[in-house]
């Protein structure tokens, strides 16, 4: 376990005692400041704010708020979202963010916190991608969304807001209809009769079993069926 999913995990006791051994000034017996704390601890200041910040019980632990500075619990965690929306694997790396993630659905409360940044904390990630196609950034972002639907962190809402994105090219790059299916957020025989999916999305449902053959005949039924998935559909069902 990492020190910073070890803060993540801990009680107020675990967390205090901690804290205190970090102190900066352990001679004089004077405060350390927030970044004394980080830096003894090994971790960046984002690091440390966001695994306070994302302790399930860090509201109910003011006096660890207090050595680390903050007023309230409220203030410790404006600071934690702006860090969490904004950082791209640079302060706060790949394997934290997964830490969190694996650590979030059992918190109901920071669960729906979560689906509010998740939007923040994606676009970002994506506009980099866009101006940058950095390929480092582009694997931990795969790594990322995956963990997000395997772990529960996605919700019915943030899934629906990922297919209405019809122009997106994220879809595509992360075979994220698959991902969804996968992760039971919306029926599958829903998004295989959805016109906003697009063929390919729906072949590789196909190609993964997902799809029995009776859904494929279903839709193939319809006489508003766009050709080009027409012509698909018709072709995986031979193979069937």
């Amino acid at each position: 376990m990492t020190k910073f999913e070890e803060i993540l995990t801990s009680s107020g006791e675990s967390l205090l005692k901690m804290l205190y051994r970090s102190s900066a000034d352990a001679k004089g017996g004077s405060s350390s400041s927030q970044k004394d704390y980080a830096r003894n601890l090994r971790l960046t200041y984002a690091q440390l704010v966001c695994a306070l910040g994302f302790n399930r019980d860090i509201h109910n632990l003011p006096d660890v708020i207090q050595i680390m500075g903050f007023v309230s619990y409220e203030a410790l965690a404006k600071e934690r979202d702006a860090f969490f929306t904004t950082d791209i694997y640079n302060r706060l790396g790949i394997k934290d963010v997964l830490a969190i993630y694996a650590h979030v659905p059992d918190d109901m409360d920071m669960l729906i916190v979560m689906q509010y940044l998740l939007f923040a904390r994606l676009n970002q990630i994506e506009q980099r991608i866009e101006e940058t196609v950095n390929s480092i950034v582009i694997e931990r972002y795969k790594k990322e969304m995956r963990a997000i639907y395997h772990d529960g962190v996605a919700q019915i809402e943030f899934a629906e807001d990922r297919l209405n994105r019809t122009r997106s090219g994220f879809r595509a790059l992360l075979n994220e209809v698959v991902m969804i299916v996968e992760a039971r957020l919306i029926p599958t025989g829903d998004i295989f009769f959805r016109n906003t999916i697009l063929p390919e999305e729906k072949r590789r449902l196909i190609i993964k079993g997902h799809i029995p053959k009776s859904l494929i005949e279903q839709r193939l039924d319809d006489d508003d069926v766009p050709a080009q998935e027409r012509t698909m559909l018709e072709q995986q069902l031979e193979r069937i």
